[in-house]
């Protein structure tokens, strides 16, 4: 039988003051992620404390530290991990911010997720993604192609199905020069019904025309 764990036996607060940052600490914090987390602790309040050993030392903390500081906080709540031995703390500032990162994303539950609280309005900025972060999940999924049927077995020659892997951004490029080359007119006669992939010929034609044209090829 395993010895349990240890078990804090209370929170504590302290004057900011007090707290003496771990001048080995390997984790940063630019001044863009405090300026998250300060805003973090404003909306939520100072829901994580920070860990510190029995000498004052912070084992954990040192962002909402210097977010707290922004904020103008005179104390902070602590949690006073006293039973660790020297080297069992060195290792844990560092499990502590490494094992986080292990973690996954579900990221349809996610995209869900941000959706729902998009849509009362809340403040999407103090999630802890970048705009473009944001974007890319919100975006919504790119639509199917039209005029794309399946082509039954042994009915294929002369004509042939390719299949892309593209991001998002990519797919609406393709999209949008497949449109534009439909507005050009008529194809000529290829033999083949499916529009989208005459568009595409014509725009694979083109970049052909032109890159003859630049010497490429």
């Amino acid at each position: 039988m395993t010895d349990k764990p240890v078990m804090p036996s209370k929170l504590e607060r302290w004057p900011i003051e007090r707290l003496v940052p771990y001048e080995r600490n390997a984790r940063t914090h630019s001044p863009e992620q405090v300026a998250q987390i300060a805003a973090s602790i404003q909306e939520f309040g100072f829901t994580n404390p920070i860990l510190v050993d029995g000498k004052d030392g912070i084992i954990a903390g040192h962002g909402r530290l210097a977010a707290a500081k922004d904020l103008g906080l005179a104390e902070v709540p602590v949690v006073v991990l006293d039973h660790l031995t020297p080297d069992q703390k060195r290792a844990y500032v560092l499990a502590d911010n490494k094992l986080a990162l292990n973690a996954g994303w579900d990221v349809d539950m996610l995209a869900s997720e941000i959706e729902e609280l998009q849509a009362v309005e809340f403040d999407l900025g103090l999630l802890g993604w970048s705009a473009d972060e944001l974007s890319g999940l919100l975006a919504p999924e790119v639509e199917e192609l039209d005029d794309m049927p399946d082509l039954p077995s042994g009915d294929r020659e002369p004509i042939q199905q390719m299949t892309f892997t593209l991001h998002d951004d990519q797919a609406e490029i393709i999209k949008e020069a497949i449109e534009k080359a439909k507005a050009i007119g008529p194809f000529a006669e290829t033999g083949n019904e499916n529009s989208n992939g005459n568009a595409l010929a014509r725009v694979a034609e083109l970049f052909l025309s032109w890159g003859s044209d630049h010497g490429l090829g």
